[in-house]
């Protein structure tokens, strides 16, 4: 027995309405209401392993801010968002700060680096 799945592409900034057609097996094989091919990507992708873009900030010591940007290298897992944000939360860096620089390696075990989002100079005195 087939199923549907209706959800708003974010691929680009039309904002699409998707429907996903899924076999027994939970598998998209029709996807429909996309006007770009990242639609179809983007569904496929969002009912097989959805992930998302995390974003926050965390603790400097000695910097000429408190706080530095940071965001995951790569798109990471939907269901470990969460733990993502208790894990960058408990995080204290030391300035300097490059950006790029990776804050934690495998964040959570998700094969997903946490890095810096922009450059943190140390603080003068």
């Amino acid at each position: 027995m087939s199923s549907e799945r209706k959800f708003i592409c974010v691929s680009c900034p039309l904002g699409c309405g998707l429907t996903v057609t899924l076999d027994d097996s939970g598998e998209a094989v029709k996807v429909e209401g996309n006007t770009c091919p990242r639609g179809e990507s983007y569904a496929r992708s969002e009912v097989k392993d959805p992930r998302r873009v995390f974003a926050s900030t965390v603790r400097v010591s000695g910097g000429k801010l408190p706080v530095c940007p940071v965001r995951s290298k790569t798109p990471a897992p939907r269901g470990k968002l969460f733990d993502i944000a208790r894990a960058v939360a408990g995080l204290n860096v030391e300035a300097p700060v490059k950006i790029g620089q990776v804050l934690i390696h495998n964040v959570c075990g998700t094969d997903v680096d946490i890095v810096a989002s922009r450059d943190l100079e140390a603080a003068k005195f």
